[in-house]
């Protein structure tokens, strides 16, 4: 099937190389056959996981994002490792930062937080049967555990106290599975 919305790649030059990022620049042929410019990021995926005690709080996390230059109310996640298997890098974040293990884990969805500038993907998994084993955080990475209904989280989504696009998105998930709280 034929995209008539579709734009072809004519050039791709990699401008930027970071240790986790790529930037680009392409040229494109548009809809229309005019000539265009791409400037987008390749990103190497992620996750975010929604950690559910038995008593059905929810665990976020509360981390410094230096881009905004604040703290943010968040559910745990990172960046997947090259040739990583989603689930085992959901597994092992949820471990790294919250220091729980989940014993029953689903697949929910993939979100796609940029769509403008990035190719990034955020694979949405739901954690229950939790136990803490410690955790075991990344060198330089500091964050506060906080637990949260999911009543009281989506009442943070609305009062501007939880604003990140991954946690939103695996709220309304949570909302689905878990029935509004």
């Amino acid at each position: 099937m034929n995209d008539p919305l579709h734009e072809q790649q004519l050039s791709s030059e990699q401008v930027f190389q970071g240790r986790m990022l790529q930037v680009f620049r392409d040229e494109v042929r548009l809809p229309d056959g005019k000539p265009g410019v791409r400037e987008y990021i390749k990103h190497p995926g992620a996750v975010v996981v929604i950690p559910v005690c038995a008593d059905g709080m929810l665990i976020f996390e509360r981390q410094f994002r230096y881009p905004l230059g604040r703290a943010f109310l968040e559910l745990p996640a990172g960046k997947l490792d090259a040739g990583e298997d989603i689930q085992a890098c959901a597994r092992r974040e949820l471990q790294e930062e919250t220091g729980f293990a989940g014993s029953h884990w689903r697949h929910l969805g993939t979100m796609h937080p940029c769509i403008g500038y990035s190719n990034e993907r955020i694979e949405i998994f739901l954690a229950t049967g939790l136990t803490h084993v410690g955790d075991a955080l990344d060198d330089g990475e500091f964050l506060e555990i906080v637990r949260m209904s999911l009543a009281e989280a989506r009442e943070a989504v609305f009062d501007g106290r939880i604003t990140d696009a991954k946690t939103i998105t695996a709220l309304f998930w949570a909302e689905r599975e878990l029935g509004a709280a």
